[in-house]
């Protein structure tokens, strides 16, 4: 009964998506203090109350000893006959009510007030889940080894404590439900070395052996899953499915290739997730970027920016990071006062950022974005209003028509895989509501700057761009002739280490008609932000 009572305890406490931003995970930081806290009240509470058994059992063992002794005439002696019924009836009662009186329930109740108090949230299932997958993404994506992840070592560099046996196998298992048996095969055989070396295992070596197994047979290494769930059949002779297993293998092998040297193991990387591009998309995330353009080579420059009256006075520094398309970086354009405002603002408001279904229109969660993020109207603080004024500074685009600023919080591993800001010609439904047109233009303020990873890449274009604290990345996602232009397909790499912010601004095509107007030639675009460019013949 109180083990049911503990799980629904525990169950109330625990929340789903606290892995999908990393601002949630900061707020967890005290939490393991606090369960150490009540452990230790607990085992004070159940030492006086063990101590109070024990001094019961002494009690008896003594009387008992004394009845012996004195043999059947003890209960002769009425008194000794009340003393002994009374020992047997109410004081038994008082032993019983010792032993029945397990703090567990009100210690457990304390730890699930004081969570609701303090608002600090515990995970679920669903984000160690989560946590697993985002290691293994980074894994991927940054090539890491699985061994050095499993020691805590990432780039040669010690960041973590090592991994249990047991903290491995649970990847390896996240690995094998999502039906990644590639993961799953080189994280089961971790594991199963870390359990050689721990005295006890913190996992059983029956568990890690059949998940390999399976694993083997998924790769088309049917020898070697036989051999292993043989062994599994060995150690674990009660083991509800290994003997069936065997035959299984067996049967599949009809008598071949029985004999002889194992076949080596050929772990083979399966992608299911549809992005075509994902090799070189994760290059790009690595920093592996091809050689600028010749023709662009010594084009690409800085300049102010200083086309309205109030840039006169504070000009804007303007990095032009590629032509055909134009991305540019404005240099310091948001301040750390105002990025803490904005964080500050936006933390109470995270929720679990959402992708627009392109058949229905409707917003849902997907796996390929991994971040929580929160909308500021302009008039909710006077700092949001000061930044909108400045986006239609430096970009000079109208920002009547623009979505709210959207602040993201990236969680482990978080990311946001390839995909286009703009609505395709077969997303009819795209917008619609805000019947503001398309979006002609993003604007991106990096507003952290992660330790590792955390790329803005495009994918086609052969261009990467490291979070840089206080810059805002923009790019038009439009041609001058309303057409998407499908070179702008990007994605936000993994971070890997550290935390990433942004905010991101989405300007709409709607009262765009002068600030940039269609161009006189097809395929005619900018070659740099602003009127009065001092480079604007050029290239």
């Amino acid at each position: 009964m109180r083990a049911v009572v503990l799980v629904c305890l525990l169950a109330g406490l625990a929340h789903a998506d606290l892995f999908t931003a990393i601002a949630d995970l900061q707020h967890m930081l005290g939490a393991e203090k606090d369960v150490t806290s009540v452990i230790d009240q607990y085992i004070a509470a159940e030492r006086d109350r063990l101590d109070d058994l024990r001094r019961y059992a002494h009690e008896y063992v003594h009387r008992n000893a004394h009845a012996e002794a004195v043999g059947p005439e003890f209960v002769t002696n009425p008194i000794n006959a009340y003393l002994l019924i009374k020992r047997l009836t109410s004081e038994w009662k008082k032993v019983e009510n010792i032993m029945l009186n397990n703090k567990a329930t009100t210690f457990l109740k304390n730890i699930t007030d004081n969570r609701v108090k303090s608002e600090v949230k515990f995970p679920g299932e669903e984000d160690l889940s989560g946590a697993a997958i985002a290691l293994l993404r980074l894994q991927d994506t940054y090539k890491l080894d699985t061994l050095d992840l499993s020691n805590g070592i990432i780039g040669g560099e010690k960041v973590s404590n090592k991994l249990s046996g047991h903290d491995t196998f649970e990847v390896g298992r996240a690995a094998y439900n999502q039906k990644d048996y590639y993961h799953c095969l080189m994280w089961m055989q971790v594991a199963l070395n870390k359990i050689e070396n721990e005295s006890p295992a913190t996992v059983e070596e029956s568990e890690i052996l059949e998940y390999l197994a399976y694993s083997l047979y998924q790769q088309g290494n049917v020898r070697r899953a036989l051999s292993l769930t043989k062994r599994l059949a060995k150690i674990a002779p009660n083991h509800p499915r290994a003997k069936g297993n065997v035959k299984w293998y067996e049967d599949m092998l009809q008598g071949k290739d029985m004999v002889g040297d194992l076949p080596p193991i050929v772990n083979k990387r399966v992608e299911f997730d549809g992005i075509v591009e994902r090799d070189a998309y994760e290059a790009l995330c690595r920093g592996e970027i091809p050689p600028v353009e010749k023709k662009w080579k010594n084009k690409l420059r800085c300049y102010l920016k200083r086309d309205k009256p109030f840039l006169k006075i504070a000009p804007i520094k303007v990095e032009i990071l590629r032509f055909d398309p134009l991305a540019v970086l404005f240099k310091n354009v948001i301040s750390d006062s105002e990025i803490k405002v904005i964080k500050e603002l936006a933390s109470p408001k995270l929720k679990r950022a959402t992708v627009q279904n392109s058949k229905t229109g409707e917003l849902e969660h997907a796996t390929y974005r991994i971040s929580k993020s929160a909308w500021l109207k302009g008039d909710l603080h006077p700092v949001i209003e000061r930044v909108n004024r400045r986006i239609e500074d430096f970009t000079g685009l109208y920002q009547g028509t623009s979505e709210e600023l959207q602040v993201a919080n990236y969680g482990l591993g978080g990311h946001y895989d390839p995909h286009f800001d703009f609505a395709r010609k077969e997303e009819k439904n795209a917008f619609k509501t805000l019947n503001t047109g398309n979006r002609i233009a993003t604007v991106l303020f990096y507003m952290s700057q992660p330790e590792r990873g955390g790329a803005t890449v495009f994918n086609h274009l052969g261009t990467a761009v490291f979070p840089s604290k206080n810059d805002a990345l923009f790019w038009y996602n439009l041609r001058r002739d309303g057409e998407g232009d499908l070179r702008t397909r990007h994605a936000a790499c993994p971070v890997l280490l550290g935390v990433k912010w942004v905010s991101n601004k989405w300007i709409h095509e709607r009262g765009q008609e002068f600030t940039r107007p269609c161009g006189l030639e097809e395929g005619v675009q900018e070659n740099f932000i602003g009127d009065l460019s001092p480079y604007a013949n050029d290239p």
